[in-house]
Order: structure tokens, then sequence, then C-alpha cells
């Protein structure tokens, strides 16, 4: 098991929450999001992170209880992490889970019910066409609890599946790493594209980028892999704070045999508007990304596939004052509700707990970076 260095970094010697962490489990950087909020918790609360760590074949042993899920109700399962058992009493478990399939690791965890007054879990990637073949991980689900989810079409399917209360909880992101200011580097990266794209516009700007006419920083592979997640996420704000445009669309739309009409808000456009650029591409038309984006030009609008993005981008460059005011608004709004901070007390509130002093003085950092975005 592993501790984090900000384990027990709030105001008492005594940690109220235990969480339960995949840093060890899982290295895809499309996790890293869920551990720099886990690291903003345990700054900002009285935290005892556990990491389990893997046996030499969990990957084939996760796989291998997962397809067994599928068909067999195995809850208790462990598909190869090496066991631990909780000593202490905590006031909340938390385990924070990027798809259902993570589930089956908490059986690695034993007595997490008898040590733990309440429990609470998130899970980012559930979606309500991948509810038939989760019997097996809707029985854990259902030990828990209070349920959050990422994907708010999900939240009523699965409460009526696991009789729990389940709630909506979008990403955010530690808006001090992602924070242009105090000191705005110059936003030399003319399109920055992370994830999941549309080929043709892809092809699109690679054209206009070798022909020397923007630069251009996309991915290169699938799936890939970090050792370091605090230092991917660095990256990613380092690279987003000087780009100028940044592609963000609808979650997994370029794969509308998995979401089935489902829409749903992504990490991406929490990275972007944090970052302070402006944001391009699809935005989702749903009610949680019409509450939580809610400002002029928080997404301007660009068809996803588009082929004539290089004239799009030209008519945007022509309206200055408008991507200005489009960048300041979005870092204002990102500083005033989308740090992990306020997800955080949100699920502070849903499990009746009060907030930490450290998590006021983290707001209170906020309010300031906020005072200084608008004398700028």
């Amino acid at each position: 098991m592993e501790i984090n260095e900000y384990s027990g970094s709030g105001v008492s010697a005594e940690p109220r929450i235990c969480m339960f962490s995949q840093r060890n489990l899982g290295k895809i950087v499309s996790r890293c999001g869920h551990y720099e909020f886990e690291d903003v918790i345990c700054q900002v609360d009285d935290v005892d992170l556990i990491a389990p760590q893997p046996y030499r074949l969990f990957p084939l042993g996760l796989k291998f209880a997962n397809r067994l899920a599928r068909y067999s109700p195995i809850a208790g399962f462990n598909p190869g992490v090496k066991s631990l058992q909780l000593k202490n009493n905590y006031e909340l478990f938390v385990a924070i889970f990027q798809f259902p399939r993570d589930t089956l690791t908490l059986n690695a965890v034993e007595g997490w019910k008898d040590h733990c007054r309440k429990s609470l879990c998130w899970v980012d990637d559930l979606w309500v066409s991948d509810l038939p073949h989760l019997k097996s991980h809707l029985k854990i689900l259902s030990k828990f609890d209070y349920v959050l989810l990422n994907c708010s079409g999900s939240v009523g399917p699965v409460q009526d599946l696991i009789h729990r209360p389940c709630f909506c909880i979008v990403p955010a992101v530690d808006m001090f790493r992602f924070c242009p200011y105090p000191n705005p580097p110059v936003r030399c990266i003319d399109v920055y594209s992370m994830g999941r794209r549309s080929d043709v516009t892809h092809r699109s700007l690679l054209k206009m980028a070798e022909r020397g006419e923007i630069f251009y920083i996309y991915d290169t592979g699938e799936r890939m892999q970090t050792q370091h997640p605090r230092e991917h996420r660095s990256l990613i704000a380092s690279i987003a704070k000087r780009s100028r445009y940044f592609v963000a669309n609808t979650a997994k739309i370029n794969y509308p045999s998995e979401t089935r009409g489902q829409v749903e808000v992504g990490f991406r456009f929490f990275e972007g508007a944090g970052a302070g650029t402006v944001m391009i591409g699809e935005a989702p038309e749903n009610e949680v990304f019409h509450k939580n984006f809610d400002w002029s030009d928080a997404v301007i609008h660009v068809p996803y596939g588009a082929e004539n993005i290089g004239e799009i981008l030209a008519e945007l460059d022509s309206q200055p004052k408008r991507l200005d005011a489009a960048r300041k608004n979005n870092v204002l709004q990102s500083l005033l509700r989308h740090d992990w901070v306020y997800r955080w007390r949100d699920i502070l509130n849903i499990a009746g707990l009060e907030p930490k002093p450290a998590l006021l003085a983290r707001e209170n950092r906020l309010k300031e970076l906020v005072k200084l975005v608008k004398e700028t």
C-alpha cells in the first residue's frame, strides 16, 4: 500500500477521510485528472489515501474478472490486487473510479464498510448502454451510501437499479495549475487538440501546419500511459496556457455506437476553460453543460468534421476583442466554479460533513486570483 505524500495534511492529526485510489493500478493518461482531484482533496482535508499495488498478472486478472462478471454475479472477486485491511475508523470512505470495471479492485480492501461511517464513490465513465452488462459492478456500487456519476443521463437509471442516492458531479481542474495568471505566457501555439478528434478536421489542420501557417499540437498515439501523473497534468496545463484555440467536443463524440444518443460533458471543457483558451468544437446540448458553461463564447461552435477549419479560424482571428473576452471569461468562471475544491465541497455537503479550514483557505486564494484577473 502506498500512502500519498499529502495524506494527513489537513488541520488535525487524525484523518477523517479514507480514499481508495487507482493510481498504482491504472497508468493511462486519461486517469490523471482523477489523481489530480485526489491530490487536491488531500491538500484541503484530513485524508489517508490508500493505493494498493497490483500483482504481476493484474491486467489479465482484471480482464478475466470483468468478462466473467458479465455472466456471473462475482462481486467479491479480487482481480489481482494486493489485499489490505483498514485498521483506523473514518467519517467517510471515498473511491474514485474511471470505469465500472475498476470497481472490482475494491475487493482488495478488507473491512472498508466496517471502519467508515459513510461511503461514497464517483464513477466517471458509466453510460446507460453499458448497464445490461454491469450487474456485478452495480452490486458493488449498491454497497455505497452515495454514488456520483459524471454522466448525467445515467443518474436516474443507475439509481433505479441500485436503490442508492445518485448525483451528477462534473469534472474540474486544479486551477492553481491551469490558470495562466498572474503571469500569462505568450500564446505561441495556434491550435491544441487533445484526445478524441475528427480525422477530417485534423487533416486540414495538419496541412496548414505543414505549410507553416499554424503551430498545431495534437496526440500521436492512443491509450497513452505515464508513470508520472502530476507531471503529465503540469504538461497539459503548460501547453494549454500557451494555446490560442483548444478543441473540445461532446464526450465520446466519435463513438456513437457506445453513447447511443446520450450527450455528456467531458474533461476537455474544464481544461480548456481553466487555461484561458478559446474553445472550439461541438458543445453538449444538455442541461448540465448549460448550467456549468452559461457565459458568452464559453465554446465557439465549430462543427465536428469541419473541413474548412482554416476559414473558420481566420474569421475568428479577425475578432480579437471577442477572443480576448472569451479567454478572460473562461478563466474567471473557472476560478469561481471549476476548481476541484468546489467539487469536494459538494461531496462534503452530500455526505453531511463540514469543510476544513484548509478548504476555506483554498477558496480564498481562488478569490484573490479572481480579483487579480479582473484588474488585469
